[in-house]
């Protein structure tokens, strides 16, 4: 057996082929391929508009330099990479960390508690955490009650649905990001993107990937001018290339991460070990993410992660909590009441889950799973 990986890319010829013909042509950045490939993703999205980046923490970066200003108080969660709230930091306003609920993503009940007791919060940065999307109806009512800027991180959730609202189409939030991270559902190597239904705000974003300098037909040739304090953040045509050819596969992709998911939901069914919740057909499973009590047993979850690498396994943990991290200590954070991310952290782990898990690798991983937890 060789060693299965929480998650992995899934490239086939198609894929190598639309690389190399980029490759074979004379523009392999800035061309014509990163267009297309922001048409396409606005399509399957939803959205008006899309602006490809480099990776997705460019895409939070520029999220943030569009909508925050310096010392506004953004809600966000503690169950995200470090990314996320990193952004808000990038901006100069502040992170206020707020609760999960059991699915793992932000309780926005207790974010609309804390926009009633305090008018410095502007915006609120959830995560569609595992594929599993915000309540749209609450993000809604947070918006219209409360004006309050919404900032969707769909890293893991592209082809995620609610209630007939597709991930990152911006339908209840002002701006959604996306990643396209090997270990995502779709892959350009590296690369990220911005959505949004806002012409202001998707012109602003043009400007600020390339180093905030425009150009127009109205200057001379050789003229272009800065107009704000920009960054390289483009992305190649060499990377969209791929994206495009990806996303043509992505819902298959997504179909099969759903049977790996439902797979799963049916072999832990009245175990030990608890699926961070049941199995969702409008989920798009980036991760699947299970909880053990481990106060219950006598291994420990360091051991697990250990004894099951020893079988070829790698487990990963999504996450630690962001706002316990050293950097966020010194900044005065760490204190915050979050009894429920608290215990999940204890308790969570993710299991393999991506297109080419053969059914045996499966098998393997679940009965492995079962045989460290048993002490065998």
């Amino acid at each position: 057996m060789q060693f299965i990986p929480y998650g992995r890319q899934t490239v086939d010829d198609n894929d190598v082929a639309s690389v190399v013909e980029v490759l074979q042509s004379d523009y392999l950045t800035t061309g014509s391929k990163v267009e297309a490939f922001e048409t396409a993703i606005a399509a399957y999205c939803g959205a008006d508009y899309c602006v490809a980046v480099s990776n997705g923490t460019a895409a939070l970066h520029l999220a943030s330099l569009v909508l925050l200003e310096k010392g506004e108080k953004v809600l966000t969660t503690p169950n995200s990479f470090l990314a996320t709230s990193n952004a808000i930091l990038y901006a100069g306003a502040i992170p206020v960390f707020v609760d999960i609920t059991e699915n793992g993503n932000i309780d926005l009940d207790l974010c609309e508690e804390a926009l009633k007791n305090d008018p410095d919060i502007k915006a609120i940065y959830g995560v569609a955490f595992s594929g599993h999307m915000l309540d749209q109806e609450k993000l809604k009512h947070l918006k219209e009650t409360y004006g309050v800027t919404i900032v969707e991180d769909c890293a893991h959730a592209i082809g995620a649905e609610e209630n007939a609202i597709k991930a990152a189409s911006c339908t209840n939030s002002d701006i959604s990001i996306l990643s396209f991270h090997p270990v995502k559902h779709m892959t350009t190597g590296e690369g990220g993107a911005v959505t949004t239904n806002s012409k202001t705000f998707y012109e602003k974003l043009l400007i600020l990937r390339n180093h905030g300098m425009v150009k127009s037909s109205e200057m001379k040739p050789w003229e272009y001018e800065m107009r704000e304090l920009g960054f390289n953040y483009r992305i190649t045509d060499i990377q969209c290339a791929l994206g495009i050819s990806q996303l043509r596969k992505l819902d298959g992709f997504i179909q099969k991460r759903q049977q790996i998911a439902e797979r799963y939901d049916k072999a832990f069914k009245g175990s030990m070990v608890k699926p961070l919740y049941l199995f969702d057909e409008k989920s798009s499973y980036h991760l699947y993410v299970v909880q053990v009590d481990f106060e219950q047993l006598t291994i420990s979850k360091e051991e697990l992660f250990v004894k099951m690498r020893e079988k070829k396994i790698g487990l990963q943990l999504h996450y630690m909590p962001i706002n316990k991290q050293p950097y966020y200590r010194k900044l005065g954070y760490g204190n915050e009441f979050t009894p429920v991310m608290d215990r999940y952290y204890k308790r969570c782990f993710s299991l393999p889950i991506y297109p080419l898990l053969s059914n045996e690798e499966q098998n393997y991983v679940i009965e492995s799973l079962f045989e460290v937890l048993d002490g065998k």
